[in-house]
């Protein structure tokens, strides 16, 4: 889902030739049908692997290659290719932020400079603050690394969509981290912003998760309460994450 940054988050789901604006669809019945399968890369109807990709483009396309999950792994900066050069230099070599951003638990993450605050608001965070800003993404990387062994670098994603959490004081946080940032990239280092607070459309949060997947249940049918990070939530406790079921095609169905 698209985002746009407000008080709440509005979310837009992006058809070919359409959208939905999803804030709208709060308190209704919403149904949910599978249809097939349809890779983001090859476009065939072959079952989802990871990312949206089948088994095969999985491997081979350069938007699923190792450096994305693991920044400090680009290698576009030393014109090494890993699987698309040309594509590798457009991502890596372009303003990255190491941030922090707090779902459930303060939590390290790496992003474009061009993804904030999408990247926080897809997170389920209520709050963020950016720590460095560098110019590429293997600086990044070897930054989110070193802090991660001081800060978690993952969500808990029951308790964010529980909304079990805790305000925290990040700009604290960003100072005590500030000494274990690595050497290359102290000079890149943000002074002084403000942490952004994020607001999320939800009516009722959930109290046991029941988390849809697709490959077992191909209908579902549920009342929308609210909408958090990529995540449809359910009255019923189920709960539905649009991003990791990208390259699934479904009928929605809107009643």
């Amino acid at each position: 889902m698209k985002t746009e940054f407000a008080s709440p988050i509005q979310y837009y789901l992006i058809f070919e030739d359409d959208f939905i604006h999803m804030n709208q669809l709060l308190d209704k019945t919403i149904g949910i049908h599978f249809l097939k399968y349809q890779c983001l890369n090859c476009g065939e109807d072959k079952k989802i692997f990871r990312q949206g990709f089948c088994y095969d483009c999985f491997y081979e396309t350069a938007r699923a290659g190792d450096w994305i999950m693991r920044p400090e792994l680009s290698k576009a900066h030393l014109d090494e290719e890993d699987r698309d050069l040309e594509y590798e230099k457009k991502v890596q070599l372009q303003p990255h932020i190491v941030y922090l951003a707090n779902s459930s638990n303060i939590k390290v993450g790496v992003t474009r400079k061009t993804q904030v605050p999408t990247r926080w608001i897809d997170q389920g965070a209520h709050e963020a603050i950016e720590i460095v800003e560098v110019p590429n993404r293997y600086l990044a990387g070897i930054t989110e690394v070193a802090l991660k062994e001081h800060v978690a670098d993952k969500t808990n994603w029951r308790a964010m969509l529980k909304n079990e959490i805790e305000d925290v004081n990040l700009e604290e946080k960003r100072e005590a981290l500030k000494q274990f940032i690595p050497e290359e990239a102290k000079e890149y280092f943000i002074e002084n912003n403000k942490e952004t607070e994020i607001e999320f459309p939800v009516l009722q949060y959930p109290t046991k998760l029941k988390s849809l997947n697709l490959n077992k249940k191909l209908d579902y049918e549920g009342k929308l309460k609210g909408i958090k990070g990529q995540y449809l939530i359910f009255e019923d406790n189920t709960v539905f994450n649009v991003r990791s079921n990208e390259g699934y095609v479904v009928n929605l169905e809107i009643k």
